[in-house]
């Protein structure tokens, strides 16, 4: 028996929530109405204009040549403002490895994962997992930090990407 008044708790619950989705449905599928009407007589214009025979496809390479020029200007471009202040995850990879689950498992305090990485040789620099540089680990103030020993140049971390 309380389970039956549970399950009518539950279904009548759900009643009501679907009831107030369907009153916001149809609030604004008045209003979704006119849009798409003003979006269908936008379409109809554009397909009794896009009818001339003299209308004629424009070239892909002349967009991949304006795509390649730099821009012109002696600052960064204005849009340049809003990316400056995007964060950033940088992280440094000492080296890795892979095992198996099973040898995963029968890990514990003290036990000692061989790296592919010698002693000594740069750790990785990653920005949101893409590699930009290598460095040392360098003591500032008790804290860790890495010396950038090799910056990977744009070019290069392009190349890297495509692969």
């Amino acid at each position: 028996m309380a389970d039956d008044s549970k399950d009518e708790q539950q279904l009548s619950e759900d009643e009501k929530l679907a009831a107030e989705w369907e009153a916001a449905m149809e609030e604004s599928g008045d209003e979704a109405d006119s849009g798409e009407d003003e979006w269908a007589a936008a379409m109809a214009e554009a397909g009794e204009t896009g009818k001339d025979d003299d209308v004629q496809a424009a070239p892909m390479e002349e967009f991949d040549h304006v795509s390649q020029q730099p821009s012109q200007g002696n600052g960064p471009a204005p849009d340049m403002d809003v990316i400056l202040d995007i964060p950033v995850t940088i992280s440094m990879e000492v080296g890795n490895t892979q095992i198996p689950i099973r040898n995963l498992l029968q890990l514990n305090q003290g036990s000692v994962i061989e790296l592919d990485r010698l002693a000594g040789e740069p750790l990785d620099v990653l920005v949101n997992g893409t590699l930009i540089a290598h460095g040392e680990v360098v003591m500032v103030n008790e804290k860790f930090g890495i010396r950038l020993t090799d910056v990977i140049s744009p070019g290069e971390r392009i190349k890297r990407l495509q692969k």
